[in-house]
């Protein structure tokens, strides 16, 4: 059976943008950017500073940043990749809004993230309460991987 895939994606910068094409590519899969409907600014994204934005979400455990648009069309994918920048440690809170605003029951879900230094941590285990009956499948920090190294990892998975 052929599985209908989605790379779902957040990108601030642009680095999981292009990780997430590259995946897309790989993964003969389609592409969905997760926006917020307010984007975000440098200052927004400034980390040393503790008043920031992105600061104030992540430091706010009820933090869900509204999104741009509310028409991904999840369900008819059966394999969802998400991807997203690290942000202290984890998800920006931005893919909580996104899989509380959606169906994920009986999808596959495979997170992929950059990072400038830290890897997945524990995001997978913060995440699952978002989406309880999806089927989590792990995930992989993808920076700087080449399209055949992504593909052989989309073939390992077994999808």
């Amino acid at each position: 059976m052929d599985r209908k895939i989605l790379v779902a994606y957040f990108s601030a910068s642009g680095t999981t943008r292009r990780a997430a094409s590259l995946l897309a590519k790989a993964a003969n899969a389609d592409l969905y950017e997760i926006r917020p409907k307010v984007p975000y600014t440098s200052a927004d994204l400034d980390w040393t500073n503790k008043k920031s934005r992105s600061s104030l979400e992540m430091n706010d455990p009820a933090s869900r940043p509204t999104l741009a648009d509310m028409g991904a069309p999840v369900s008819v994918y059966d394999v969802i990749f998400l991807g997203f920048p690290i942000w202290w440690y984890t998800a920006p809170t931005i893919i909580k809004t996104f899989l509380e605003a959606h169906d994920f029951s009986g999808k596959q879900i495979v997170l992929f993230a950059t990072s400038g230094g830290s890897g997945l941590g524990r995001t997978e285990s913060a995440l699952k309460p978002c989406a309880p009956n999806a089927v989590w499948k792990g995930g992989k920090l993808l920076n700087g991987m080449s399209e055949s190294t992504l593909r052989s990892w989309v073939e390992s998975l077994k999808l």
